[in-house]
């Protein structure tokens, strides 16, 4: 379960969501349906209070123009992700939450959006952690990755996030079928041997 927001800054205790967009992939990372993208109404007082660097970024995209003229609240946006979302994953909290920083957008789904919060997985795979893993690990893997387009709007980052996950997949990550039974059994016993020599 893919889901991306933007909203009027990072700060929890003031900051709007704004935008939300939601994608269902399978373990292999192939998606599921047309996702999910709604645009969230929020007053003027709201955007202008964003910070410069937001506000230049979301007058660029067109979303501030699009903020304005939604009349979608936020729980009606709520409930039109969780109904996408129950076409694909029926049972709660039994497919991981996954994106970009999503632990941001993460914050302000529990907040604004209790029910959906609920209904996801409390496990998330951030895919920026695979780029600082393999920027410290694999430096050739990380400076070759795509370039992002920087679209700063929600199914688009989403989309950015499956295809980095699906290169870091393919570059990072052993191929499948995987190790042998016997190879993961060998380096367990050499982390066990290592962990009792401390």
């Amino acid at each position: 379960m893919w889901i991306d927001c933007e909203m009027t800054g990072l700060d929890l205790s003031k900051d709007k969501l704004i935008e939300i967009a939601a994608l269902v992939t399978d373990s292999d990372l192939n998606i599921l349906g047309e996702g999910v993208d709604i645009v969230i109404h929020a007053d003027d007082d709201a955007l202008a209070n964003m910070p410069a660097v937001v506000t230049d970024m979301h007058a660029k995209s067109g979303l501030t123009d699009e903020v304005r003229a939604s009349t979608v609240s936020l729980e009606e946006a709520e409930q039109r992700v969780l109904a996408y979302i129950k076409e694909h994953v029926p049972v709660a909290g039994t497919v991981p939450l996954a994106g970009n920083s999503i632990g941001t957008d993460r914050g302000f789904i529990s907040r604004d959006m209790t029910a959906l919060d609920t209904y996801l997985h409390y496990r998330m795979i951030d895919v920026s952690s695979i780029k600082e893993l393999s920027r410290r690990w694999y430096p050739r893997i990380y400076y070759g990755q795509p370039a992002k387009g920087l679209a700063h709007r929600a199914l688009a980052d989403i989309k950015e996030s499956i295809k980095e996950l699906q290169y870091y997949r393919r570059t990072a990550f052993v191929a499948p079928p995987g190790p042998s039974t016997s190879d993961i059994a060998a380096v367990v016993a050499e982390l066990d041997t290592q962990s009792g020599a401390d």
